[in-house]
């Protein structure tokens, strides 16, 4: 079961990002704030849910919270950045967007950068821990995901409908096959050959 809480205050903000380990696309953060009575038998980890079952939750969260944010970080702020940087700053431009001012803010992780002056804590493993962190994982990659979709529109032979911009093995044989499109993260290792020198 997931806990509600980790601190004692009322106003505590939820933060989690998805993206992180692709090669192309945005890193995308959620911030939620859950009133006390929150619960739904379905919340966890996004990652121990199906594409169905997140599809379900989005909108009860979305519509039984307090307060939620998304922000998308782009590939070109992630090179600018890199990525450790950029899935902070998508956390931070995700708790600007809570209408409400968080008082408490738990941390999907082990690594986070100050918001303002409000205490955080961060919490490796958090989002199969803490509601909050849960729903905010949930929206994160629903909005990631949908994004892939659309811009797979435009980059067929890639399959980010499927893949999601992770590092499959289809996904880096298209990129061998293709090329890199202006959406893959240049300072990401794209082809493991990448590495090796002809001398």
């Amino acid at each position: 079961m997931l806990e509600l809480k980790y601190s004692t205050f009322s106003l505590e903000a939820g933060t989690d990002e998805a993206g992180r380990g692709c090669l192309c696309g945005p890193v995308v953060a959620a911030a939620v704030i859950l009133p006390e009575d929150f619960s739904h038998e379905l919340l966890n980890d996004s990652k121990k849910l199906s594409e169905k079952q997140r599809k379900l939750l989005r909108p009860f969260i979305e519509e039984n919270a307090i307060c939620f944010g998304v922000s998308f970080v782009d590939q070109i702020e992630i090179d600018n950045l890199n990525i450790l940087q950029a899935s902070i700053t998508a956390m931070h431009r995700a708790i600007d967007k809570l209408k409400t001012t968080p008082e408490f803010i738990i941390i999907d992780g082990n690594k986070f950068k100050p918001y303002k002056n409000i205490p955080f804590e961060t919490i490796v493993k958090g989002d199969a821990k803490y509601m909050s962190i849960a729903a905010a994982s949930i929206l994160a990659k629903t909005y990631r995901d949908d994004y892939m979709a659309k811009i797979n529109e435009k980059f067929p032979e890639y399959n980010w409908k499927k893949n999601k911009g992770y590092p499959t093995k289809e996904h880096r044989n298209a990129i061998r096959k293709f090329g890199a499109t202006p959406f893959h993260r240049k300072s990401f290792k794209l082809l493991p050959e990448q590495l090796k020198l002809n001398l």
